[in-house]
């Protein structure tokens, strides 16, 4: 493909996340949106009549189009997996939210039928793509501020709707996979090194019908062996209490801290390192993200995150929750 040739989309899901985010990103980009796969067709059709998007298909209708490039996956975490493999296996590259997948082995699966199929895959942490991560990595690494010691992030919110997905186990619901993944991902990132758990406290809901139980807040304490030593890192993600969002990374010689790191879409932002702060213009890092996966999907680059990374981050998810289900403290 050549840089002016378009990327046409078909949307998987009617969520949103969807209308909120991607269809804005790819409206920002020129991206041609070819339909919306929906299981309700009632649905599916007032979401394209809202979003002016010509056709409305079912999921397996969508992926067997020969008119999409590419799709994007907004559906709840536990179809990423079957769908990402059947649109893979349907020649379509694949824009997935987050999590990719709800364990490595899925993850895994991901990634070889990625190779297989000669199509890519993208996790699609947006917040990475903002200049202010950029520029807070960038600093780090320059090793001017001392090497990397301590690491702190947070991302709370209230969910009052006891009918969302993410409420439910069978559907990959939870704190940890909704909120956590974000300031794990950061701290991997940031630190480029993959965590020891060393404890997590939680708290679950009640049992479900069926027996199963979301965590819906966490603490967790975490190891990051670096070559400049052992980094601590410090998470909090829950769906039960007030929003808090904030990211912190000690140096020896400076503190840095992000006061909206995830949640920086179309909002002036700052990066406060010691004493002075940067600013940063707002901008859509959604757009910043579909830019990228397209220039990859052209070959005109490299996909900045591979489906690697998204295993280890997986691996990492894996390890927390498995002691936040052993460990509750309620």
């Amino acid at each position: 493909m050549s840089h002016s040739t378009p990327i046409r989309w078909g949307l998987l899901g009617a969520a949103r996340i969807a209308a909120s985010a991607l269809v804005p990103a790819l409206r920002h980009n020129i991206s041609p949106i070819v339909a919306v796969g929906c299981r309700d067709a009632q649905r599916g059709a007032a979401f394209a009549a809202r979003h002016h998007i010509a056709e409305v298909e079912s999921y397996e209708g969508l992926i067997a189009r020969d008119d999409i490039d590419a799709v994007y996956i907004a559906l709840p975490n536990h179809a990423h997996l079957p769908w990402t493999l059947a649109a893979l296996a349907a020649g379509k590259h694949v824009l997935c939210e987050k999590p990719l997948s709800l364990t490595a082995v899925e993850a895994a699966q991901i990634r070889a039928a990625s190779l297989a199929s000669g199509r890519l895959a993208l996790e699609a942490f947006m917040y990475r793509f903002h200049p202010q991560i950029e520029r807070l990595c960038a600093l780090i690494a320059g090793g001017a501020l001392g090497p990397l010691r301590w690491l702190r992030g947070s991302f709370t919110y209230s969910l009052q709707d006891n009918t969302d997905v993410r409420w439910d186990a069978k559907l990959g619901g939870g704190a940890l996979y909704d909120l956590g993944c974000y300031p794990l991902n950061l701290m991997r990132m940031v630190s480029q090194a993959e965590p020891s758990v060393l404890s997590v406290a939680s708290r679950l809901t009640a049992p479900a019908a069926d027996g199963g139980r979301v965590d819906h807040a966490a603490h967790a304490v975490m190891r990051f062996d670096t070559a400049e030593g052992p980094v601590l890192g410090h998470l909090d993600c829950a769906l039960s209490l007030p929003f808090h969002c904030q990211f912190e990374a000690l140096c020896e010689k400076t503190l840095l801290r992000l006061p909206i790191p995830f949640t920086s879409k179309g909002t002036d932002t700052e990066l406060q390192v010691g004493d002075y702060t940067e600013h940063f213009s707002a901008c859509d890092p959604y757009a910043l993200m579909v830019a990228h996966f397209e220039a990859a999907v052209r070959g005109e680059c490299a996909l900045r995150f591979g489906l690697d990374d998204s295993v280890a981050q997986a691996r990492a998810l894996d390890a927390l929750l498995s002691q936040a289900h052993a460990t509750p403290i309620d």
